[in-house]
């Protein structure tokens, strides 16, 4: 299954939040594998508009997987605030757009 979400960025952060993704650390990565993320892609305008693309068989349960996980909860911890106020993490708030077209 494709999965695409939107985020917002603190515009005043978009800099600094395109740096740290130029470096995730390791082990960050290999839990995003281990919990069923795949072919994971973030699209950034420079206005902080966030745009999240990645494949999965069973999206809740890579989420899931992802809140559970120590490592996660220390890049959270880091990366929040980053993002526009809203209620939740962000992984709370990666709600899935609906696919209206696909070309194969």
């Amino acid at each position: 299954m494709r999965i695409c979400f939107l985020l917002k960025v603190r515009p005043d952060r978009v800099e600094e939040y395109k740096t740290r993704h130029a470096q995730v650390w390791p082990e960050m990565l290999n839990a995003l594998r281990q919990t069923g993320w795949s072919n994971y892609s973030l699209f950034l305008r420079p206005d902080g508009l966030l745009v999240g693309y990645l494949e999965a068989e069973n999206f809740e349960k890579c989420v899931a997987g992802m809140k559970s996980h120590p490592v996660n909860a220390r890049w959270q911890a880091e990366m929040s605030p980053f993002f526009e106020p809203m209620p939740g993490a962000a992984d709370d708030n990666m709600t899935p757009l609906e696919e209206v077209f696909h070309l194969d």
